[in-house]
């Protein structure tokens, strides 16, 4: 995600492309950490409700592997459930499956939602869901888990873990 000029972005693309597979000019300087803000924000909300549902089915006697195949092959189907599950042992190589050591921490979550918010409120652009995950991941770092992945939000959910 990059912002400024048209001319700038193509001459370094070859320098990008080295840095990642997937490169988009978003627009002026400045879009590119907007567009990650926004996309940050929405990965923030997107795992909390993933882990909202998870946990209503395990309340229900719902294997959260078996939920989460029918989830992600209906119209709940979201990036969580489909290569960075939330719940320990259904994904082998998810951070939930490592005791949620690696991956993208809390910590960093918290403050790309921050910095979402000090964007929301410098446009006035409405964000109760990014208001509200920045507090629960808040409140989630403030109990100790601030190192651990972002997934491990499912741990305030259910202190059962």
């Amino acid at each position: 995600m990059v912002g400024g000029e048209v001319e700038a972005f193509e001459r370094a693309r070859p320098v990008l492309q080295a840095m990642g597979k997937n490169l988009f000019h978003a627009g002026a300087a400045g879009a590119g950490q907007a567009a990650k803000l926004c996309n940050n924000m929405l990965l923030g909300i997107l795992m909390i409700g993933t882990c909202e549902a998870l946990e209503l089915g395990r309340a229900n006697g719902l294997d959260p592997a078996v939920l989460s195949e029918i989830m992600r092959r209906s119209s709940g189907g979201n990036w969580a459930l489909e290569v960075y599950n939330p719940v320990p042992g259904v994904m082998p190589n998810a951070p939930a499956s490592r005791e949620y050591r690696g991956g993208f921490g809390t910590d960093l979550m918290l403050k790309d939602l921050g910095l979402a918010m000090e964007s929301a409120q410098q446009t006035q652009a409405v964000t109760p869901l990014g208001t509200l995950a920045r507090n629960l991941y808040g409140i989630h770092s403030r109990q100790g888990s601030g190192a651990l992945d972002f997934s491990s939000i499912i741990q305030l959910l259910n202190r059962q873990e």
